[in-house]
Order: structure tokens, then sequence, then C-alpha cells
């Protein structure tokens, strides 16, 4: 008997448990937030490139299509040949804004690449992802 009402305690804490998490992601849908949309998506291609031709740069425009204020946190990238501005102001609900992205296609060997940038927001999606791929050649020489 003792057992069985450690049982029925024990399911309807549970059950407890489960309705308030429930309620909880409802509050947290319902709330007011950021949200990042890219304008022009969230990745380019840039061809064929020369690898000592100059740097790269692709800027990436988005909205905050959410209702509360978006702040980009940080931004990660998956190498060093590459840079990422932003502005570190709160970007407000309709408003726009831009990461700048720079690939110095010296830095690295010739060949194909596709390099994934991480966005950390306030946004519930906290993390965006950007790429920018190509093909790096050396410059063939001309014969005379």
């Amino acid at each position: 008997m003792r057992r069985l009402i450690h049982i029925i305690i024990i399911a309807s804490m549970c059950v407890a448990t489960m309705s308030a998490s429930a309620q909880s992601r409802r509050t947290q849908r319902n709330a007011k937030c950021a949200e990042m949309t890219f304008t022009d998506g969230a990745s380019h291609d840039f061809g064929d490139v020369e690898r000592k031709g100059g740097d790269l740069i692709k800027v990436f425009r988005f909205v905050n299509s959410g209702e509360a204020p978006l702040v980009i946190k940080k931004i990660t990238k998956s190498c060093s040949c590459m840079t990422a501005d932003f502005s570190r102001k709160p970007v407000k609900a309709g408003e726009a804004g831009e990461i700048r992205i720079k690939y110095e296609p010296h830095k690295v060997e010739a060949g194909k690449f596709h390099k994934v940038v991480q966005i950390y927001t306030n946004a519930p999606e906290e993390v965006h992802l950007i790429t920018i791929q190509g093909n790096s050649v050396e410059k063939k020489r001309q014969r005379k």
C-alpha cells in the first residue's frame, strides 16, 4: 500500500512538472522577441577567384522582423582567414542591419573553400549561420 502511495505521488509530481514546462514554453512563444531575417539569403558563392587577387567582401543584410530589439552578442568564424564586422548597437524592431564578411584567400591554400560564420543573438533561435564558398585558383601565367 505504501509503495502505491509513493507511485501516485511521483506520478502526480511528473504531471505537474510537465504542465509547468508546457506553460513556460507557451509564455516564451507569446513574449515579444527579436527575430533576425536575412533579406538576400544567408549564403554566398564567390565562384572562381584568384588566390592572390585581393580580399573578397560580402555584406549580409538582415532585418529585425521581431518586436523587441535584436542584439548580436558575438560572432565566431570557422577560419582566421575571415573577419566579420557588425554594429554593436541593438537593431530596433523593423530596422535593418548588416554583417560585413571579409575573406582573405591568400591566407589559405588554393582550392575549393566553404566557410561558416556563427552569429549569436538574443533571438529565440539564438544561433544563425551564414556561409561563403568558392574556388580559389592560382593565376595562370601567360606564355610569351
